[in-house]
């Protein structure tokens, strides 16, 4: 069973996620950088994360990945790298050991946070700096001081679907949709959230979180699987 892991949650999230056109050069097309507010960017609804369909020789099959804007990743402020980071520290994104999962699990690594340049999840190089930019957000850093570490292969997790940013002056809002699996309960849910944070004086708080019902349902496999 543990074998078939991966290959049965490459199916489910390859059928389950939603489609989308979004290109790279259809996110940068979407940003205007001017000189208002104290970050001096300002971003309308731009895709950082999405998924495509990829063929994979070992499966012989198409799956659904996660698809990153690298080249917005590289133009965002710290202000945004926070607000990303905090989203995507809760939520899997591909995460997988590099290499084998040393004793400490230590060492796993996100699609996300590599692209925000943020290390290993969990680690002090991902916490240290969002405890940094959410200094003043108790909330929020008592969220932090429960970081999980949870891979790809896991029988239970959740996954991104699509992450948007768009950033006004010092408001930074991060939406997205996700879902999630259980496979011994044979459970699956999806759901959308946004959450906006105010960035002031090198410093960002979680001001407003608004989550859409979970919607859930029962896992089903076709019978040639």
């Amino acid at each position: 069973m543990r074998a078939l892991l991966p290959f049965s949650l490459a199916l489910l999230f390859g059928c389950s996620s939603t489609e989308t056109d979004t290109s790279t050069e259809g996110a940068a097309a979407g940003i205007a950088l001017t000189e208002t507010g104290a970050h001096a960017v300002t971003r309308s609804k731009v895709p950082f994360l999405w998924r495509e369909q990829a063929y994979d020789a070992s499966l012989h099959d198409s799956i659904s990945i996660i698809t990153i804007d690298q080249k917005l990743a590289e133009e965002l402020t710290d202000a945004e790298r926070a607000a990303l980071g905090y989203v995507t520290t809760f939520i899997g994104s591909e995460c997988d050991w590099d290499g084998k999962a040393n004793p400490e699990f230590s060492n796993l690594k996100c699609k996300t946070l590599s692209a925000l340049k943020l290390g290993y999840q969990c680690s002090i190089e991902h916490l240290g700096f969002l405890q940094h930019w959410f200094r003043n957000d108790q909330e929020v850093l008592i969220q932090l001081a429960s970081c999980p570490r949870i891979p790809f292969t896991a029988s239970s997790q959740q996954t991104f679907d699509e992450i948007y940013l768009t950033t006004q002056g010092d408001t930074i809002n991060v939406w997205f949709s996700a879902s999630g699996v259980n496979l011994p309960m044979n459970a699956t849910w999806e759901w959308t959230e946004e959450n906006i944070f105010l960035a002031q004086d090198d410093a960002i708080s979680l001001v407003r979180t608004n989550k859409s019902e979970v919607i859930r349902s029962e896992l089903k496999f076709d019978e040639g699987l």
